[in-house]
């Protein structure tokens, strides 16, 4: 399978590289970076510590669409929409790591996947996913008299708030619950606010250092308290997930799939 990376000079991306290079059934395909990025024209695979590859970071991302079976997309938001663009012009299967996409940009996700092979994750960890797994079946057998409080912690570069990660937490907590996110989703909380609603989804938010990702949920009742957790020590976990992504989808029909589908707990 020939796998193109977009962004792929970014820490992650080098990561994706690397992933790829060292993946069985793998064939990297190129990689590009946005114009203006010091890394055009320079080997796409030194950064990551691996032999000249040949292959040069470009700044085409259409030639790269149509030089892939699949383009694997943790970059930014906003350039979302023509990334999808691409994939339903050129047949190209997208797996997509990006998180924090407004009302429009998952609205134009949703259209391309009724005509190109979509994987969207808010995290690629096989961890992770697990455990969304089981908080929305813990969700589905505790009523509401266990109030749900989501913690997460990440690096103090990371500018969104709560994670992509923690948001999915929080939707399939909900789901378990038969609500939706948007009504019981409790943030920000300061100053006196008052009791807490029976039912409500909280979210907390800790920024420091160099931590790659920890997620806890808080199911809290009466005089007992589960907690479900998961502490990432390395981004080769998103790499190595969002590739096996990549592998699944060959000869997937088109359709919008999550890392669930992957591991087969979407069945």
């Amino acid at each position: 399978m020939k796998i193109g990376i977009v962004g792929c000079a970014g820490r992650m991306g080098q990561m994706l590289v690397r992933e790829v290079l060292v993946t069985d059934g793998c064939e990297l395909s190129g990689g590009t970076e946005r114009p203006g990025h010091r890394a055009l024209g320079r080997d796409l695979v030194i950064a990551s510590g691996l032999d000249a590859s040949g292959l040069i970071v470009q700044e085409d991302t259409s030639a790269l669409f149509q030089a892939s079976d699949v383009v694997i997309d943790f970059t930014v938001a906003t350039i979302t929409p023509y990334h999808v663009a691409l994939a339903v012009k050129f047949g190209t299967n997208l797996i997509l790591g990006t998180t924090g996409h407004d009302e429009s940009q998952l609205s134009s996700i949703k259209v391309a996947a009724e005509r190109a092979t979509i994987v969207k994750a808010m995290n690629f960890s096989v961890g992770i996913n697990t455990l969304f797994a089981l908080t929305q079946q813990l969700a589905e057998t505790l009523d509401d008299g266990f109030d749900i409080e989501i913690v997460e912690m990440h690096h103090k570069h990371k500018v969104d708030a709560p994670s992509g990660t923690a948001i999915g937490l929080g939707e399939v907590a909900a789901k378990g619950r038969g609500v939706s996110l948007a009504d019981v989703a409790r943030r920000n909380r300061d100053g006196i606010i008052g009791e807490r609603n029976r039912g409500d989804i909280g979210f907390a938010v800790l920024r420091g250092g160099d931590v790659v990702g920890e997620h806890k949920v808080i199911f809290a009742g009466t005089s007992e308290r589960i907690e479900l957790g998961h502490i990432a020590s390395s981004r080769q976990i998103f790499s190595a997930g969002a590739v096996r992504a990549a592998l699944w989808s060959s000869h997937k029909s088109p359709g919008l799939y999550n890392m669930l589908d992957v591991l087969g707990f979407g069945k």
